[in-house]
């Protein structure tokens, strides 16, 4: 445990914070930043690794209910440390209509508190603690779902934004 930071244990930001701003790119290569949504709601969904079992159900499960996301003035927005070229593959594979976003640096990742250590058959690493963020219209953080389980997940998120 030595080898990792406090700073590498947990998410710090809280509901009612802004959320940090950022830019990556799209999986088409085009730079997309939190400000460009302001005044629509954010589904922020942080995910290990693109074609991996769980995330493949969560970015399905999101993709499925795209459209009651978008009538409730939603956008979904998923970002792991995969390349451009992975998540194009990814979407195209699973037929994936939201954004994914490329953040092979983990900086945003870090931003957010997400790259935590994780442990695997008695093994301690750093990686992507599957998380959510929901931000409102103003920017700030409504709702915060750590360590998620993959299925079901959409469906949990969608109720909570449509009571």
């Amino acid at each position: 445990m030595s080898d990792f930071s406090k700073d590498d244990l947990k998410i710090t930001l809280q509901i009612g914070d802004l959320a940090p701003n950022f830019a990556l790119q799209n999986q088409d290569g085009v730079q997309v930043s939190l400000k460009d949504f302001v005044g629509k709601k954010i589904v922020l969904y942080f995910y290990p690794k693109d074609n991996t079992p769980g995330c493949t159900t969560e970015a399905c499960e999101f993709s499925a209910n795209l459209s009651k996301f978008r009538k409730a003035n939603v956008v979904v927005i998923g970002i792991s440390p995969d390349n451009i070229s992975s998540h194009t593959k990814f979407m195209e594979k699973h037929g994936l209509e939201h954004i994914l976003l490329s953040d092979e640096n983990k900086e945003v990742a870090k931003l957010y508190g997400v790259w935590q250590v994780k442990k695997n058959y008695g093994k301690s690493y750093l990686g992507i603690v599957r998380s959510t963020f929901v931000i409102d219209e103003r920017g700030k953080i409504a709702k915060i779902y750590k360590s998620v389980k993959a299925k079901g997940h959409s469906d949990k998120v969608l109720l909570d934004l449509t009571k």
